[in-house]
């Protein structure tokens, strides 16, 4: 394993009492253009029935951390550093039977597109009852008995029925409740949920939310939220790690981070959300600029091109130098503490009402 620089402050080494615990995680892509570096020197923790919201840009990675925790890369293109402890296993080093063994069963996945996610060809009861039959080895009377009981939980109508048929005869509120029930089907410490709720209405996307938030509350299980609407986490997370070109610069509990956050690219996630208090003529306040390319990483902070306070940082230190994520609270910004809280409350507060 190639030697990495450990980040300092990041969470404990032993990650004691969690259910998940990332740490120095770099995930790299061999590409016709070059390397690609999704994922740059993240840690994190997880807890039993807590759910950690990541959010952050299209391609800041975190998709990639969550199928890494899986195992769900190709390893012809993939190099992966770091260590990944699920209830204490190392899955970085896990061989394939062993992640079989724990996808599905201890660790499950609700992926963005349903649609996508299940076969056309196979009624969503069968579906549902395949993880459970391969994992407790039970008999398909038993599974398919199971399937029907747990589309009821997430709350299907008449699911001995439902459970007959096809993804297409689903709405798309409903197959998202059909792919909840296939996640919890083995009662999985770990759920990871990916943009779960991105292509449906705010009327049933507040349906979805509830009911996963009860059924952590039923089953226990560690979440992983991935999404890139703060509206969403604000309901959902009890912590949240904001992401940015594959890195974390940004933690703490959700009111913490909603209330009083400490990073410009936060602080820019905010400011370009609409609000319903807002002038209907009034434009939205967007980050300037683009994400950078993975390939060719801008050099020390990351966000630095697109950050309108660098100039507040002496000298070239945000060009040269990469500012690190303290332990618990943090952000990885090279702003002083003062020069956050001021900006803040004189200048950022006032625009988010």
């Amino acid at each position: 394993m190639t030697t990495q620089t450990k980040e300092a402050g990041a969470p404990s080494p032993a990650g004691e009492g969690s259910l998940l615990s990332v740490r120095d995680l770099h995930v790299s892509f061999k590409t016709e253009d070059g390397i690609v570096r999704a994922v740059d020197g993240l840690s994190f923790d997880v807890q039993r029935g807590r759910t950690l919201g990541i959010v952050g840009e299209s391609g800041s990675g975190k998709s990639v951390t969550n199928l890494t925790v899986l195992g769900l890369h190709n390893p012809m293109f993939t190099t992966i550093e770091g260590e990944i402890l699920l209830d204490g296993k190392e899955l970085t080093t896990a061989r394939e039977a062993e992640l079989e063994k724990l996808r599905g069963n201890k660790v499950a996945m609700i992926f963005q597109d349903p649609l996508t996610a299940l076969s056309p060809y196979y009624t969503v009861g069968r579906q549902i009852a395949e993880p459970y039959m391969k994992h407790n080895g039970a008999s398909k009377r038993v599974a398919w008995d199971r399937a029907v009981e747990m589309l009821g939980k997430v709350g299907i109508p008449n699911p001995k029925e439902r459970a007959k048929d096809y993804p297409h005869q689903f709405s798309g509120g409903m197959r998202q409740r059909a792919m909840i029930a296939m996640a919890l089907i083995c009662d999985p410490d770990l759920l990871i949920a990916d943009e779960p709720t991105t292509a449906l209405d705010v009327t049933v996307q507040a349906q979805i939310l509830d009911l996963l938030k009860d059924l952590q509350q039923e089953f226990g299980s560690g979440i992983v939220f991935i999404t890139h609407d703060l509206g969403v986490i604000a309901d959902m997370a009890d912590d949240i790690m904001v992401m940015y070109a594959g890195r974390a610069v940004e933690r703490g509990t959700t009111d913490e981070v909603l209330r009083s956050p400490q990073h410009p690219y936060t602080w820019g996630l905010l400011n370009s959300m609409p609000r319903l208090d807002s002038d209907l003529g009034a434009p939205l306040a967007p980050i300037p600029g683009a994400p950078p390319s993975l390939l060719n990483p801008p050099s020390g902070c990351p966000f630095h091109p697109r950050c309108t306070f660098r100039d507040r940082v002496g000298g070239s230190r945000c060009v040269t130098e990469r500012p690190l994520l303290a332990p618990d609270r943090a952000s990885a910004c090279h702003l002083t503490a003062d020069q956050k809280r001021t900006i803040f409350v004189e200048e950022i507060k006032p625009r988010l009402g």
